[in-house]
């Protein structure tokens, strides 16, 4: 039961804001299914086999999204942040993310967001590919910063 509690939370809660998120976007057109066979990846060019599959919106454009996000186990991401909050579902893997000399890992069932202009490292531990779920309401960035 705590195992089922440790992930059904996290993901109804993001489930619920992702549905309010979407009733705002005026994006509550239909019944909206995506069967994991039916999933069209994309791999993020110049990132080591990251790949994204939509489910509503488009990650790399304007606008509101959903998206699920395959990044490869052992996959480390550059010092960065993103110019807005993402909220992200842990469903496959590990992920972690480094702020302030802080490591904190998220194993599948986890939930975290990071809000807006956090300067943070991020990745996904070695072993397991990292199956994650994001979305945010302007499209997705990542801005590079000069590691201290």
């Amino acid at each position: 039961m705590k195992t089922f509690a440790r992930i059904a939370l996290p993901l109804a809660a993001v489930l619920f804001a992702s549905a309010a998120s979407a009733q705002d976007a005026g994006m509550n057109e239909g019944i909206v299914s995506y069967p994991a066979s039916e999933l069209s990846w994309i791999e993020i060019p110049k990132t080591g086999g990251i790949k994204y599959a939509n489910v509503r919106g488009d990650l790399t454009g304007k606008g509101p999204y959903e998206a699920f996000v395959m990044f490869p186990a052992g996959k480390d991401n550059p010092f960065h942040y993103h110019t807005q909050s993402i909220p992200t579902v842990v469903m496959q893997g590990t992920f972690y993310a480094v702020v302030d000399g802080k490591r904190t890992e998220y194993p599948a069932g986890s939930f975290y967001d990071l809000p807006g202009k956090l300067n943070h490292f991020s990745g996904c531990v070695a072993g397991t590919d990292c199956l994650l779920f994001q979305y945010q309401d302007d499209g997705f960035d990542l801005v590079p910063q000069p590691e201290k």
